[in-house]
């Protein structure tokens, strides 16, 4: 079996031999090269095949949006995809980085196995070849693809506190009725932010994702069920236990059909 061939580029040496030695121990995969600042990595892009590359937007000499650029206008490398790593989340940079191609963005602390989720999942969807594998996705996957088909960006810096937030419902339903007590404090203290600004965050996704759906009958469809009995955009913990409600259901279909 051929291995997927990985590179990474970030200036943090500790956590770039952690994500080396951990990818390479998958049967799959394979760390070809390391970088610790955007100039060499351009060198190293040019120089190596590669198909996946994780990619830190801060780093010495050039930055992972002038890496991006690079590969942009480089036709050679066109066929590299890109997992940004970012312990920042600006929404600004996250969405230049995206409109120059990184294919999904990876906040940090991160579990390394989100790492390997990721990759053979762009790989899966680049073969697209029935008899390879499939992947079983994780929690974190389907309460993702909840997320964007629900339509909110995700370079917002509340799509990611959304999804923590689902996260957490699913394990703890009480958290629901302790949304500014302790769901918000615990995802500020996770993201090194504050509660507040977790609220404000994860409201202005809320109302990016109704924005962009002109009927409320494509909510419902989302849903699955109806929400025409909202009068207006639903509070965050109205669309919090949407989402998490939603999940359960289609989970437990999931359960009777495999019965």
């Amino acid at each position: 079996m051929e291995k997927i061939k990985i590179a990474i580029a970030d200036d943090n040496r500790e956590l770039v031999g952690l994500m080396k030695d951990y990818l390479n121990l998958q049967p799959n995969m394979e760390v070809v090269n390391v970088a610790y600042n955007g100039k060499t990595c351009i060198e190293m892009l040019k120089s190596e095949e590669i198909d996946i590359l994780l990619l830190d937007i801060i780093m010495p000499y050039l930055d992972g949006i002038a890496v991006l650029d690079a590969i942009k206008e480089n036709d050679k490398l066109q066929g590299i995809d890109v997992i940004m790593l970012s312990a920042f989340g600006q929404e600004s940079i996250m969405s230049q980085a995206a409109d120059y191609g990184a294919s999904y963005f990876i906040m940090k602390p991160f579990e390394t196995d989100r790492l390997v989720v990721q990759i053979n999942h762009i790989m899966n969807k680049r073969s697209n070849t029935p008899d390879e594998p499939e992947v079983k996705p994780t929690r974190e996957d389907i309460i993702t693809n909840m997320v964007k088909d629900i339509g909110i960006p995700p370079h917002l810096k509340g799509y990611s506190y959304l999804k923590e937030a689902v996260s957490l419902v699913l394990e703890q339903p009480g958290f629901l009725n302790k949304i500014t007590k302790e769901l918000y404090p615990g995802i500020a203290t996770k993201f090194d932010t504050t509660p507040s600004r977790v609220e404000r965050s994860i409201r202005h996704a809320i109302e990016q994702a109704w924005t962009r759906h002109e009927t409320v009958d494509h909510i419902s469809e989302i849903f699955g069920y109806s929400v025409a009995h909202l009068e207006s955009k639903p509070t965050n913990s109205e669309f919090i236990a949407m989402v998490a409600d939603s999940l359960q259901v289609e989970n437990q279909e999931k359960r009777e059909k495999s019965h």
